[in-house]
């Protein structure tokens, strides 16, 4: 099975993103991805039953020992001309958190790590990721009519299952 880990984004800018990712669609015909507002914490992988019962023990052992905190999404960027997205940053205590859980995670010898993945990603929240190049230009102008500026919580460890063509939310893990 196919699975991906992430930090769901709730709230006002989630409900941005969801209005200009549906906007890009009707106005310029871009895509996006078919999980809602969030971070990556890993890119999706492959395993087994097996293995996604030792990360669920990992993530259940992580969740009762950190608790939520502040980060905050602000502005727009962009990776080359194929993918906009808002900037998330971490507050200092949200970052030890996040590293803190790639370090536990990185100990289940299973779970394959690429070079862009880990403590050192960009930490962003895709608006559009498909069909992009075409009007990027307009994109992005379009996109920076919006005020971007909110504080959220780095406060959830989601784990998704592919089903059926469309990520399926497994299980969600609180920080308190």
């Amino acid at each position: 099975m196919r699975y991906v880990l992430a930090c769901n984004i709730n709230g006002e800018a989630a409900k941005l993103n969801a209005k200009l990712a549906s906007e890009l669609k009707y106005k310029f015909n871009a895509g996006r991805s078919k999980l809602g507002a969030h971070f990556t914490i890993k890119a999706p992988f492959e395993t087994d039953e097996k293995n996604i019962l030792s990360l669920k023990s990992t993530l259940e052992k992580f969740k009762d020992n950190f608790k939520s905190y502040d980060m905050e999404v602000k502005g727009y960027s962009n990776f080359r001309e194929d993918v906009i997205y808002m900037p998330v940053t971490l507050s200092k205590e949200a970052k030890e958190v996040h590293d803190k859980l790639i370090d536990e995670l990185k100990k289940l010898d299973w779970l394959e790590w690429k070079r862009n993945e880990g403590k050192e990603k960009v930490f962003h929240c895709t608006i559009v990721s498909k069909r992009v190049k075409e009007n990027f230009k307009e994109m992005m102008d379009y996109v920076n009519k919006y005020k971007c500026n909110f504080k959220c919580s780095f406060d959830n460890i989601t784990l998704y299952r592919w089903d059926k063509n469309t990520w399926v939310l497994e299980e969600n893990y609180k920080l308190i």
